[in-house]
């Protein structure tokens, strides 16, 4: 069973990474997987660190099984099996980005492969450039006296933005992001030390010591954290997403300015890897998985999208071929 969204009984589980889409429901004290996990050590600690429980018996290798670096976020992992046979990729990214590497791509006979931003619209811009912009806003607001939040994905994307972001001062971050940020420390991944937004706000700093910056959540617009900090301390927003490709992506989400900036593959990354496996098959799933396999197929792939019924009605509904984008997906990727 690969990443299972509920408890499962089978002889074996497959746990990609530890962002929550990828992890079963949160269980009580003695519901887990009845299985034996193949997972990170990575991805166990953080999960465990989230609330959730994946296995009294895990491992990171076993015999006909290989874990491989998917390059998404820290402890994410592939799977490869007999070798060359099969590779699922789970979340995956070939970019190098800050303390993530890019990763490495098996020949395989059967690809299945995640399609998020499976549509030739989603390209993203080097992230050099996406940098380079968010300094300039950062620099335009320290001039003005204007605190700047800068938002991202808990897991990952906000460790990422600590990394890129942290020579400005002073930088805070938003307590659910410290909780994260201290187990990449623990893992060896050296962030700069930084306050949780909490402590900050009980001892008056974010009054006392503006402007600055804080790494939160990828809030909406609307939602109370962030309307407190526009009210109190007129901050501005940047929030960073492959989504933010769509003109329409910092609207919907209430943003002042929105970036593009993944933990995902673009579009012409997503071919690249078809391109290197060199797959007799291909599966595609998640996100635009029907329009990927479109694509693969017209490239001379054997390909078609793996879908539950639900999912495969909605995306039919799209004969536009227009983006049809759940509030949900533009707060995640």
């Amino acid at each position: 069973m690969l990443d299972p969204s509920r408890q499962t009984y089978c002889d074996m589980t497959f746990v990609s990474h530890a962002h929550t889409d990828h992890l079963h429901k949160k269980c009580g004290k003695h519901d887990f997987i009845k299985s034996k996990t193949l997972v990170s050590r990575e991805t166990s600690l953080i999960a465990e660190a989230r609330g959730y429980r994946l296995s009294d018996s895990q491992e990171e290798q076993d015999d006909g099984f290989q874990l491989i670096d998917t390059g998404h976020i820290l402890g994410s992992r592939g799977l490869l099996v007999n070798d060359d046979e099969i590779y699922y990729t789970g979340d995956i990214s070939i970019k190098e980005r800050a303390f993530m590497r890019p990763a490495p791509i098996p020949q395989v006979h059967t690809l299945i492969i995640e399609s998020t931003f499976g549509r030739p619209q989603y390209v993203f811009p080097d992230l050099r450039e996406v940098v380079h912009n968010a300094n300039n806003i950062i620099s335009r607001m320290y001039d003005k006296g204007i605190p700047v939040l800068l938002m991202g994905y808990p897991l990952g994307k906000a460790q990422l933005l600590t990394e890129l972001f942290g020579h400005w001062d002073p930088l805070y971050v938003h307590d659910s992001v410290y909780k994260m940020n201290s187990i990449y420390s623990k893992l060896g991944v050296r962030l700069k030390s930084t306050m949780k937004h909490s402590t900050a706000e009980d001892q008056n700093l974010l009054l006392k010591n503006k402007p600055w910056i804080m790494i939160t959540p990828l809030f909406h617009g609307r939602n109370g954290f962030i309307k407190h900090m526009k009210e109190r301390y007129r901050a501005i927003t940047i929030g960073f997403s492959g989504w933010a490709v769509d003109r329409n992506y910092k609207f919907m989400m209430g943003l002042d300015y929105a970036l593009p900036m993944s933990d995902h593959c673009d579009y012409e990354d997503l071919v690249q890897v078809v391109k290197k496996c060199t797959p007799k098959k291909i599966y595609t799933f998640h996100g635009f998985a029907i329009d990927f396999a479109k694509t693969l197929r017209k490239l001379g792939f054997d390909a078609e999208p793996l879908l539950d019924k639900d999912v495969k009605r909605e995306e039919e509904k799209d004969k536009r071929g227009s983006s049809v984008v759940s509030l949900d997906n533009y707060m995640n990727a």
